[in-house]
This record gives C-alpha cells, structure tokens and sequence, in this order.
C-alpha cells in the first residue's frame, strides 16, 4: 500500500517517538503498542461517568447494567476503528475531516468537537472539586479554582514523553480500580440480582435521560480524536505486515482497557444500586450524598475514603487526555498551535467558568445536575464524530486493503442509527416540552434555529461523501505548502545563513539573502526541529518529522543549484535559539538572515516565536525580514 506523505503530524511533539520497528521478543513486542488505548480509557471513568452511574443505580437498580455493557461495547467497536484510522492513514480525524468536507461545514465540526472537550472537562473540574471537598471539607468553588493548578502537573508530564504519561495514567487508573474493588467487596452485591440488569428493558422518560448520559458519558466525541492522534506515537514501518501488527496489538490494548474502564463504571452503578437503591434511598442523586452514605450503610470508615480518593484520581487521569485532545482538534482543524501550557489554561478556564456560576447562584446541590447535563452534551455530538469516523474508515481509496470488512461497516452504521435516534427521541420530548408550554416565544424560535442548523450540518456531513467526489488531498504541511523558488533575481555576498520554517515566506528569505552576492554567494539553510525525539535524542533523533524536515531541505537545495547557487542544508535540534547560534558560528557565516512575522509583545509569548536571543547572541549581521 502506497502511503501518504506524512506533511502534517498529529501530536507532533511526540509524534513517532516510541519505535515499535526494534526487533524485540515475546511479551516486549506487545508493550510496545500497549498505552494509547490506556490514555483513552480514563476518559470512560471520569467523573462525568460516576454522576450519570450513581443516579442510574440509585433510581433504578441494577435495571442500567445493559445499557454500560452495550456502550462499553459501541466504545469498544468505535475506538478501534479510531485506531485504525490513525495508524493506516497516519490521519486524526480532525485532519481526516479538515480534508474532505467544506469549510463551513469543519468550523462547525470544530466548534462541536470544542463544546465536547468543554463538557468533558466541566465534568473532571467539578469531580475534582468535590474530591477535594469530601477529603479535605474545602469548599467546592475553591476546589474548582486549584484544579487550574493541574494544568502545570501536564506540562511536566509531557516534558518526561508519552510513556511516562501513560505509566501515570495507568497508575491512576489502578487505582481507581482497587478502590472500587474493595468497595464492592464490603458492599456483597447479591450476584444474581446483578445478572437480571444484563437483560435490556424499556426507558421511561426519566430514564432516557439517565441512559443517554450514561451513553454520552462512555463513548465520549474527543476520545475518537484522541485515540486516532495516539497511535500515532508509536513508529512503525510502511509495509503490510507492520500495519496489520500495529492494527492487532492495538485492537488488544483498547480490548483490555475498556473492559477494565467497563468494570469500573459497572461498579459504580451497582455499588449505587446495592447501597441506596436496595435500602430505599432511590433520591440518592449527589456524589457527596453517596459519600456521605457509604459509611453508615456499609459501617466502615474505609469506604468513603476510598471513593474520594478514586474519585481525585479519575477527575485527574481524564484531565490530562482532555488536554490532548484540545491540542489535536485545534491543530487538526485550524492548523493553529499555540504553546501547550496556553492551550491547557484555555481549555481549563473555559470549563471553570460555568461551574463556578453554576455553584455561585444555585450552591452546591446543582453540581451533580451539570455532571448529568455534561454528559447529555457529549451524547447529542456523538453522531458529528461518529458518522466521519465511519466514512474514512469504509473508504477503499484511502485506506486500501485495510478498509473495514462489510459486517463491521454494518455494525458501526448500526452503532451510528442507535446512538443518532436515542438523541432525537431525547431532543424532540424536550422540544415538545418547550413548544407545549405557554408564552416564551424568544426561546421557541431559538430551539426551532438550533434544531434547523444541527439537522443541516448532520444532513451535509452525513451525505456529502455519498455525492461528491473527496477533493484533492492538501500536501501542505502543518507550517504551510512547499514553496517553488523562481524569482530570486538580486546581488552580492560570501557565506549567508536562511532560517527557513518551511512557509511561502521561505521564498522571500532566501531572496534577500541572494540580494547580498547573488550566485557569489554560498547559503547555508537552516532549521530547527522541535519534535519531542528531536529534543531528546538530538541527531539521533529518526521521527516522521525530522525526515520530513530533511526532505524540505534537500528540496529546497535541489532547486537553488539547478538554478546555479550554492546552497546546503543543516538541521539543528532541540532550543530553537541555541541551535541556530551554534550552527551559525560553526559554520563562519558572515551573516544571518531570519524572517519576522510582524507581530510582537504577547504574541511572541502566544506562538513562541523571537529573534532578539539570536540577534543579541551574534556579532555578525542579522538581517530581518518582514514576511
């Protein structure tokens, strides 16, 4: 299978960095691969789960169980096709989207996907916060504002690469799981009584709403983006037989994940069920009311400790993969990066905001109410991450001889109806329930709008790739498109260092820097790679990037001496500033040429762009250029 350039990377920093091309034996070839789907699985146990699977065992029983195997299931069939889109195509879907559907149509997309992560951190800042407050009696809206502390937690994890991320992950996630092991020990669910809520049964309206949430809350939007970023952190090779092993291990790692975030979540509900549905306290609906209860009713002090602990710990794990899956959504589709302890503020303060007017004019008791509605959200943009997911991965064009068999294709379609009429049954009562009451005409003619836009937008992206061909695939990398050198007619000089960064302003850099000696004149190019391997290995670094990087270079050389220049190309690694001052004095240049992007102040911090450290460090001239 002919792949695809590889012009704009997911997750770039760490992109490629954990090679499973090292021959290894038994059991270290299979861990190789294992960890994305670990990543992706904390997003199934978050505090967001915990609200809808309490009010659902405490309401309801053991009645629910059904509906966590059958979306642990759905998770389980969409995660791997998730998989199997980043590690074929080397595409996540935010990129895979970017490329096939219209403009309009991926800002919409895009701000669905942002709303997601929105809602799903709400859900891991309030849980937090509650965590904090059953442990320690501090004060939810102070609990809410030192989760903002965490976003500093993720910046040193990702300092230390992807697989000390997903070592903490794991550790979190275990202990999430032992703590709900000993709780349902002491708690001795009558296990027959369990078995009895595997056999599905119909919804009353109240717990439609219940098992939306729970759907909303399992098989979560960002956590397709996420996984389909994720896999590609792992460097295989090109060839059949790599993929069809990367595509194996990693069906097992999301295999054995799910079920572990399943067990979790089924704990939860039936805990709930055998503690408060069975005693009668079916008006159990709060997190701190379930705390609160456990010690009484299961008469040790262990029980509620255990829950806030577990309780921290899933709020924290799925914090960090949110933060990751804002990263991949506004670089995937906006092709916009911004600093990444910048990008995880945004993402934290956005979520903070409405809990903190939540709890500022309602207080505490409507906490629990957002965790549900949160989940509610995720549910109703299911489908917009869904049915794209779907498409790419049935596309034969794209994805060769590893496009989806028929009966998984019908499976996922299937998944896709259920999920699609479950959120139309739940708009359309609650629709019906505003139209039916009297007065409020402003908020009629909004629903009705919101109900038009969302069937537009589902409409176009359901059946556009039906009817339109794909358009031409954009090579253009994430800093931009090649650039063709064919104007560079200008003057006199001797050695002069370019410092590209591979965007149509690369053209008018080296312009200038021919303007100085024209073909007397020897260029040496230059670039940084950033790339996390890059910044750890240095020249020994191998990533999809700094090959690509390489690539760039040597094209660029190729042109100039057609062209009668001199020119060579020099790749530098890790500190931006460092690397070019080193490569410039160790090559002698009599000069440097670097490109300013005409904005400064804040923005330099925003896009981590600067010239003054290089300017300042240098004895020779600095010509800068406004492109």
């Amino acid at each position: 299978m002919k792949q695809q350039p590889e012009d704009q990377l997911s997750l770039s920093e760490v992109h490629g960095t954990v090679d499973t091309t090292v021959p290894r034996k038994g059991w270290r070839r299979i861990l190789a691969y294992l960890g994305p789907a670990y990543l992706v699985s904390v997003g199934y146990m978050d505090p967001g789960n915990w609200a809808t699977d309490l009010q659902g065992g405490a309401k309801f029983g053991y009645q629910l169980i059904w509906v966590l195997l059958m979306s642990n299931l759905m998770a389980l069939l969409l995660q791997s096709l998730s998989a199997r889109l980043g590690i074929v195509r080397r595409r996540d879907l935010a990129q895979a989207n970017r490329e096939t559907y219209p403009p309009f149509v991926n800002f919409c997309l895009y701000i669905l996907a942002e709303l997601a992560i929105a809602a799903t951190d709400l859900a891991e800042v309030v849980g937090m916060a509650i965590g904090i407050h059953l442990l320690t009696g501090l004060p939810l809206i102070w609990g809410t504002a030192i989760t903002v502390l965490d976003t500093f937690l993720f910046l040193l994890l990702q300092r230390y690469g992807i697989r000390k991320m997903e070592a903490f992950i794991l550790a979190l996630v275990a202990t999430i799981g032992v703590s709900f092991l000993i709780e349902i020990l002491i708690a001795k669910p009558d296990l027959k009584e369990v078995v009895t809520g595997f056999i599905p049964s119909a919804f009353s309206h109240e717990s439609l709403y219940i098992a939306v949430g729970i759907i909303g809350a399992t098989v979560m939007p960002h956590n397709l983006y996420l996984h389909s970023a994720l896999v590609q952190t792992r460097k295989i090779g090109a060839d059949q037989r790599s993929i069809k092993r990367a595509l194996k291990y990693n069906f097992i790692d999301s295999l054995v994940a799910l079920n572990a975030a399943f067990f979790v979540n089924a704990a939860i509900l039936v805990l709930a069920a055998t503690v408060f549905f069975k005693t009668g306290n079916t008006d159990v609906a709060r997190i701190e009311d379930a705390h609160q209860l456990l010690q009484p009713l299961l008469g040790t002090e262990m029980a509620p400790i255990l829950f806030a602990v577990a309780l921290i710990a899933a709020g924290q794990s799925s914090t960090i993969t949110g933060t990751l899956a804002g990263q991949i959504v506004m670089e995937g589709y906006l092709r916009l990066r911004l600093n990444p302890w910048l990008r995880r503020l945004l993402t934290r303060l956005i979520a903070i905001i409405p809990a903190v007017i939540v709890i500022s004019i309602y207080g505490d008791n409507k906490v629990d109410d957002l965790l549900v509605f949160s989940q509610v959200i995720l549910s109703l943009q299911l489908g917009f991450a869904v049915i794209p997911l779907i498409h790419f991965v049935s596309d034969k064009e794209t994805m060769g001889s590893f496009v989806i068999k028929p009966w998984v294709k019908i499976a996922a379609w299937v998944v896709a109806i259920v999920l699609v009429f479950l959120n139309v049954k739940l708009v359309a009562e609650e629709a019906l329930q505003v139209y039916s009451s009297a007065g409020e005409w402003g908020l009629k003619i909004l629903v009705t709008i919101l109900i038009l836009g969302f069937l537009w937008l589902f409409l176009v992206m359901t059946f556009l790739p039906f009817f339109k061909k794909r358009k031409q695939r954009q090579q253009a990398a994430i800093h931009g498109e090649w650039a063709q050198l064919n104007d560079l007619s200008v003057s006199n000089i001797k050695k002069i260092a370019v410092a590209l960064d591979f965007t149509k302003a690369d053209e008018k850099l080296i312009a200038h820097a021919l303007a100085q000696g024209n073909k007397n004149v020897s260029l040496l190019l230059i670039h940084v790679v950033e790339s996390v391997s890059a910044k750890y290995l240095g020249t020994a670094s191998d990533d999809e990037e700094t090959r690509v990087d390489q690539q760039r270079l040597n094209h660029y050389c190729l042109q100039l001496q057609k062209q009668g220049y001199q020119a060579e190309g020099l790749l530098g690694y890790k500190n931006r500033v460092t690397e070019i001052i080193r490569m410039v004095k160790e090559a002698e240049a009599d000069m440097v040429v670097m490109g300013a992007h005409r904005h400064s102040g804040w923005k330099d911090y925003l896009f981590g762009e600067t010239i003054e450290d290089v300017r300042h460090a240098l004895q020779i001239p600095v010509l800068i250029v406004n492109v």
